[in-house]
């Protein structure tokens, strides 16, 4: 089914809605929240929050792109549970990927004081469209949806060192491209 009628059916409050929506995402956003919590007991309850925000929140929401819709709701919950069931520890997945990354996107401390996160956001999103699609997209399953870097290798059928050098050469890339539009890191 197509994701147009899959909306449609959450706008005529049809049940086969989450269904479908199941159907067709649940792995995918279950693995999502799978790399973001480690446990599936969790991350089958932020895949079933996520449904539940989606059936509260269409209509009157319509989004273009369902998918990415539903993975920014996963994202969230699972992040959530990740912060409730983390406050005072440190993962060493989330402080590998945030020591990775950090040196080409600001804190959110300083984010407030340079730039709004809508902004650098676009700014982050225009860099990636002019980057070659398999670089953008090694790119976004390791910092969007958390993809361990063999898991990478593995769904590119490369080595793990290529993907390292791709992330390695695009973290030098993105901050260049922030520092040109003017946020300071």
């Amino acid at each position: 089914m197509e994701d147009n009628e899959i909306i449609e059916l959450f706008w005529q409050r049809s049940q086969q809605a989450i269904a479908e929506t199941d159907g067709k995402y649940g792995g995918r956003l279950q693995s999502l929240s799978m790399n973001i919590l480690h446990d599936r007991e969790d991350a089958e309850e932020c895949v079933n929050d996520t449904y539940h925000a989606t059936w509260n929140t269409l209509p009157p929401q319509r989004p273009n792109y369902f998918f990415a819709y539903l993975a920014k709701l996963a994202r969230n919950f699972s992040f959530g549970k990740y912060d409730y069931y983390h406050a005072q520890k440190r993962n060493v997945t989330v402080v590998e990927l945030s020591d990775e990354i950090e040196n080409c996107i600001p804190s959110p401390n300083d984010l407030e004081q340079k730039m709004d996160s809508k902004e650098i956001g676009r700014i982050i999103s225009e860099f990636l469209y002019t980057q070659p699609p398999e670089m953008r997209m090694v790119f976004v399953r390791r910092y969007w949806y958390m993809e361990s870097v063999k898991d990478i290798s593995l769904a590119f059928h490369s080595s793990e060192s290529k993907v390292k050098s791709i992330l390695f050469r695009m973290r030098n890339r993105l901050r260049e491209h922030l520092e040109k539009e003017g946020v300071h890191l």
